[in-house]
Formats: C-alpha cells, structure tokens, sequence
C-alpha cells in the first residue's frame, strides 16, 4: 500500500511526489520518503460521503470529519514500519495532490504542509492534509474538478537557509535563513540573487528580521540580518543543480531547495506556471518602492487588511494592502485588482499565485499597511514595482 518514493506516479502519488520521486531515483538530493497512496484518501473518505456533507454544513464539517479519521491499522503499520526505515529524528508531512505541482496549476500553498514532525504525530499530520483539501482557499483556488490527495513523508532537513529558484537566464534564487517557509509564505523580504552557470550577476540584500526553524519563529542577529545568506560559491552550485534538473525534466523549474551543513537538497520542483515581471526598475519615492511580483497596473482603493477578519470589507476592485498573504487569503485574489505587501519576494506564494490570476503585485514595500491609508486611492505597477498614493 505504501508507496516509496523512488517509485512514485502521478497517478498513486500526486504532483510533487510524481516529480521528486524521479529526480531522486535519478540521483538528486532529495531527502528520502515513502507516500501514503491516493487509493487511502479514497478508501477512508468513501465512506463518509462527503458531497452531502458540503451540501448540508460547509467545508469546515468535511475538513472536521476528514480529520478526525484515523489511518487504517493496515496502512498504520505499513508507516510505522516506513519511518522506521526512514531513521529520521524528524520528519516533513507534505501535501501531494493530483492537481498539484502541473504545467497548469502550481496550487502553490493552498494545501497545507507539517514540518519538523515527531514520529508519533505523523498520522495525525496525514489526516490534516487529507482535510486541506477541503480549505476555503483551496476549493477558491480550484476552478473545476475535485483533485484527490496522497501525502508525502519525508526526512525533515534542518536548513541553514534555504528559499526558491526560478530557472531560466537569469536564474533567480531569493533566499532567508532558517527554513523556506519563511521564503514562500512571504513573512520575511529574502535575499535576491540573479545569476548564471559561470556567474552571480546581482546581489541585493533583504530585510530578513526572522527565520523559522521548528514551528515557532525566532529573531534573527542583527549581524545575519545585515549580510547575505548565500556565499558565490554556493549560488553558483545551487545554480548549476537547478539547470540540471530543469534539463531533466524538460522545462523551466520553479524550486524549493534547502541548504544544511553546506549540503544542498531538493524540496520541490514543479513548471513555472506564470512567467516572471520583465522589469526590476524601481521609484526613487521612499517608502513606496518594493519588488515588482507580477505584471501590471491597477489602480482602485487601498483595502488595509490585517486579518481574516478584515475580509468582509474587501470588495471587488480593491488594492489589497497587507503585511504579507497568508494562502488562507487565496480567495481575495479573486476580488481584488491588486496587491501590495510589507514583507516577500518575487518567488513568493503570494507573488506566484498573482501572476496566475493576472493581477499585480508589488511586494515588500516597508510600512506599506501605515504609510497607505484605508480608503485612499492609489496605482500600483507590478511590473515596475511602485505604488503612487494619491493624497485626500
């Protein structure tokens, strides 16, 4: 029943494993695994008829059933006797669904993720990305079909630093410290780097004010916030590993990778989706410059947005202003005309799933949620990375 890694397909283990379990088969640095098929998420949900359950309560019921289902004795012990094969202190319980990871879609944060599991919490981890699927942000990120959900257990890597590549000429890496959640999720503005095999052509350094390396976010030194986090050297082989798998799957690569111990690994790697803004030019305005994530220009009013429950203010035609997006804010991606963050990159969650809705989004302006106003007009060019507020 339980899948290993090296062995994974598309169709027994979703998008991400389907791509990792080859690049490691083919001698990657992937961190080992097993995969908990598709066929469980079937058996286990098929019984609990879950459309009518959406029919009659909502989302919140289905993800509150899903995830008070416990794993089969039989799969149960099949894991057991997998993460003692995996000899790991600690493991990465990571989503994994049909619709994840393609040419299409990147689905990129919508399911959720567990990090720096402990042995005895990993079926309970399994069940909660089962539920994931049934997140208010995934069902808005998915326009039809009903994907499904295998689920990936993995080594856990104890990163350094670690953050995303987009191949291409230039490959560009945005990096932070600590584990890449930080990167992705868009809590801190990474180091940005712009590179080729033989060369790093740029460098520009972030404000990385805190790194995560268990669950809970600590400060980063001050000394660490003021230097990069990636050596030439090291850009240069990080470089040359993503060109390597990009050559070997066939396409430009959007990847997740995490360097321990001067070791670096391969967390994910899926097509880019959407391509990156043209443009890195910046205004001279302080305070009202950051990272152009994706293309284009909107103007409407500003929408200051500090939590979920902000949301019901949103309306269609807003400029989303926020500290950074959480991917339960997916569906005001939907609403808005754009967006504007405090902290994150251009390879961002935020900024990925921007560009696929084709709306856009200047990142990491510093004190963007005071310095605009709620209900202030502005114009924000996603290409360029400014925003022009317009005063009362």
């Amino acid at each position: 029943m339980i899948v290993p890694l090296t062995e994974a397909t598309p169709e027994q283990a979703g998008g991400k494993a389907a791509v990792l379990g080859p690049l490691l088969r083919a001698g990657f640095p992937v961190p080992a695994g097993f995969v908990v098929p598709v066929e469980v998420y079937r058996a286990v949900t098929r019984r609990l008829d879950l459309p009518a359950v959406l029919s009659e309560h909502g989302p919140a019921e289905v993800r509150r059933l899903i995830s008070s289902q416990p794993l089969p004795s039989d799969v149960l012990d099949e894991v057991e006797a997998a993460l003692e094969g995996l000899g790991s202190h600690a493991f990465a319980v990571r989503s994994s669904a049909s619709n994840e990871d393609t040419a299409t879609a990147s689905a990129a944060g919508q399911h959720d993720s567990f990090l720096a599991v402990g042995r005895a919490g990993v079926a309970a981890c399994v069940s909660a990305v089962w539920a994931s699927l049934w997140s208010d942000r995934a069902i808005a990120y998915r326009s039809t079909g009903l994907p499904e959900m295998a689920v990936l257990v993995q080594q856990h890597v104890d990163a350094d630093v670690a953050g995303v590549v987009f191949t291409g000429t230039p490959t560009v890496i945005e990096a932070s410290w600590g584990l890449g959640e930080s990167v992705v999720r868009g809590h801190v503005t990474p180091d940005t780097f712009k590179t080729t095999r033989s060369e790093v052509l740029s460098r520009r350094l972030g404000t990385k004010q805190t790194r995560l390396d268990g669950r809970t976010p600590t400060e980063v030194p001050s000394a660490d916030r003021d230097r990069l986090c990636l050596s030439d050297s090291q850009l240069l082989r990080l470089t040359q590993l993503a060109a390597d798998v990009a050559d070997h799957l066939g396409a430009p690569q959007d990847i997740e990778f995490a360097l321990s111990n001067d070791q670096l690994w391969l967390l994910q790697s899926r097509p880019i989706t959407a391509p990156l803004p043209t443009s890195d030019h910046t205004s001279e305005m302080p305070g009202l410059r950051g990272t152009g994530g994706s293309a284009g220009v909107a103007s409407g009013t500003a929408r200051v947005v500090r939590g979920p429950a902000d949301f019901g203010r949103v309306v269609p035609g807003d400029i989303l202003v926020c500290r950074f997006t959480d991917p339960a804010w997916t569906p005001l991606f939907g609403v808005v005309a754009g967006v504007v963050t405090e902290t994150g990159g251009l390879l961002s969650h935020a900024a990925i799933v921007a560009r696929e809705h084709r709306i856009p989004a200047v990142l990491g302006v510093p004190h963007a949620t005071t310095t605009l106003h709620d209900g202030q007009p502005l114009t924000l060019n996603g290409t360029t990375g400014t925003v022009q507020p317009l005063t009362y």
